[in-house]
This record gives structure tokens, C-alpha cells and sequence, in this order.
């Protein structure tokens, strides 16, 4: 049973940083998508950044891109998302999410959708406010 554990969240200021870490266990699949979905208040859930388990491929959000990082240590079975020069609208709650895929992906913009996840965290709240 795969089971996600985000941690990291809290407030920060304008301009401000946060690392989010998402633990994984309960899974070894050859080929996996991990990545990071926030929902806002009133809003869908959206696809922020996923990565690639076999060839590390990343896709962002253009939000996000040149802001957001995310990585992975494969020792800890964890993956990050850095968060650089936060603003209001990134206040969201930020989940952990990833599914199986039969091979490697040479990119991973279309399956890092809502609908195509197949186990998530809890999430973890990030308030961006002065």
C-alpha cells in the first residue's frame, strides 16, 4: 500500500522560501511519476511540478517555472519541491501524488494531471501573506 506523507508547509512572507518533502513507501514500481498538486481555496486541485522515477524528466507549471525545484533523494524514498520567491497566489494546500507508468516517460507534462494520480498525501498548507 503506497503510502505519501508531505511535510514542510507554514507562512511565509512575500519573497520568501519553503521546502515541502513528500516520504514515499509502500512501493517499487520500475516506472513511476511523483509530483506536486496544490489546491487554493475555490479552486481546482492543478498540477504544479511531477518528475520522472526512471530518467528524472520534470515538468512545471508556468506559475511556477524559474520559482519551484523539485528533486528527489532516492536513499530516503523522498522528493522535494523548493519554493523561491513565494507570492499570495501560491497559498494553497500542497499535496504529494504519484502513479505506476509501464515504461519511461520522455515527458511527463500530460500525466501530471489531477485525474491521472493514483495515490495522494494529506497535504500540507502553505499560507503566503505579509
Amino acid at each position: 500500500q503506497v503510502q505519501l506523507v508531505e511535510s514542510g508547509g507554514g507562512l511565509v512572507q512575500p519573497g520568501g522560501s519553503l521546502r515541502l518533502s513528500c516520504a514515499a513507501s509502500g512501493f517499487t514500481p520500475d516506472y513511476y511519476v511523483i509530483g506536486w498538486f496544490r489546491q487554493a481555496p475555490g479552486k481546482e486541485r492543478e498540477g504544479v511540478s511531477c518528475m520522472s522515477s526512471s530518467n528524472g524528466n520534470t515538468y512545471y507549471a508556468d506559475s511556477v517555472k524559474g520559482r519551484f525545484t523539485i528533486s528527489r533523494d532516492n536513499a530516503k524514498n523522498t522528493v522535494y519541491l523548493q519554493m523561491n520567491n513565494l507570492r499570495p497566489e501560491d497559498t494553497a494546500v500542497y499535496y504529494c501524488a504519484t502513479v505506476e507508468v509501464p515504461w519511461e516517460l520522455i515527458t511527463v507534462q500530460a500525466i501530471c494531471v489531477v485525474p491521472a494520480m493514483a495515490s495522494w498525501g494529506q497535504g500540507t498548507q502553505v499560507t503566503v501573506s505579509s
